[in-house]
């Protein structure tokens, strides 16, 4: 019996695949995943720490705001405190809205990943045709502000349409990060050729842990910390990517920030660090991509 099936990829157990190294012979990829989120006021969806109100609700619709504000600068101190570079899943409507934070991004020489308008809205319930157009202009307004096109697309509420990685290759990005199903990249089927999914995690991830979980600040320390620490073993066989996703508004409150700054030390600091590779998405792709063909599952296709 066969159940209705996206024909994206095929069945790989990592267990079975190619071993490969990381540049410089390293086996732990390790990136920070940023979302920096706009939200529309009193209507659309978005974040909620509390219960909502009724609409305008400025309660929440601030508190998603204070991310903008106050929470997105703090984690780039923290980011700069420790040297670690980072990539932004960055609405467009941030762009024009609160200019400075496109310029220290650029600043910092850090990724832009498209992550659509806004989070006010879902793309997966888009017409084809109006999705198609949502992603060329955040390609083209990412392009304006950052000085070449983004190379990497997460929709917001990683929400996608049937034809979403179709429509994401056709207009030239080379990577998304939707499919949480693997620690490792692997290459997705387009109608248009091939498409990387770089792993992102949906659970190492400060949102649903925090927001939907209710977990405290330090759980989510120990969390990162025990996910990396058992990646780095498990790295023995296999490069994995580890990744770490932050909202501004949730780990940018000075409570919340004292955890990460706690847990991001320990892998900073970690004795094998010889063995960690802190990065981007885009390095991860273009270090894949170089790979000879059946060592990422999907190459062979």
């Amino acid at each position: 019996m066969r159940l209705p099936h996206h024909d994206r990829y095929d069945y790989s157990a990592i267990s079975r695949r190619a071993n490969y190294d990381w540049p410089d012979g390293k086996r732990l990829a390790v990136y920070l995943g940023i979302n920096i989120e706009h939200f529309a006021f009193g209507t659309g969806l978005g974040h909620s720490v509390t219960v909502e109100g009724p609409p305008p609700d400025p309660r929440t619709f601030s508190w998603r705001d204070y991310g903008n504000r106050v929470g997105v600068w703090r984690l780039f101190d923290l980011l700069d405190e420790l040297g670690l570079p980072a990539c932004h899943l960055i609405n467009t409507t941030v762009l024009d809205y609160a200019p400075d934070i496109p310029q220290a991004i650029n600043a910092r020489r850090d990724e832009y990943i498209g992550h659509g308008r806004t989070n006010a809205e879902r793309q997966g319930q888009m017409w084809e045709e109006d999705e198609a157009r949502l992603i060329a202009y955040v390609r083209d307004a990412l392009a304006k502000h950052g000085g070449r096109p983004p190379r990497g697309w997460m929709g917001p509420w990683m929400s996608q349409s049937r034809v979403t990685p179709d429509l994401l290759k056709e207009a030239g990005f080379d990577f998304l990060m939707d499919w949480p199903c693997d620690d490792q990249p692997i290459w997705l089927r387009t109608r248009a050729g091939p498409l990387m999914s770089v792993p992102y995690p949906l659970e190492i991830n400060d949102s649903p842990m925090m927001l939907v979980r209710h977990h405290t600040a330090v759980d989510f320390e120990r969390m990162i910390i025990d996910q990396f620490d058992e990646m780095l073993a498990q790295s023995e066989r296999h490069a994995l990517v580890c990744g770490i996703a932050l909202h501004t508004m949730i780990m940018g409150q000075p409570y919340r920030l004292r955890a990460l700054r706690r847990a991001l030390k320990y892998i900073v600091d970690h004795p094998q660090r010889e063995k960690i590779w802190f990065t981007r998405p885009g390095e991860i792709f273009d270090h894949c991509a170089g790979l000879k063909a059946g060592v990422v599952p999907g190459s062979d296709a």
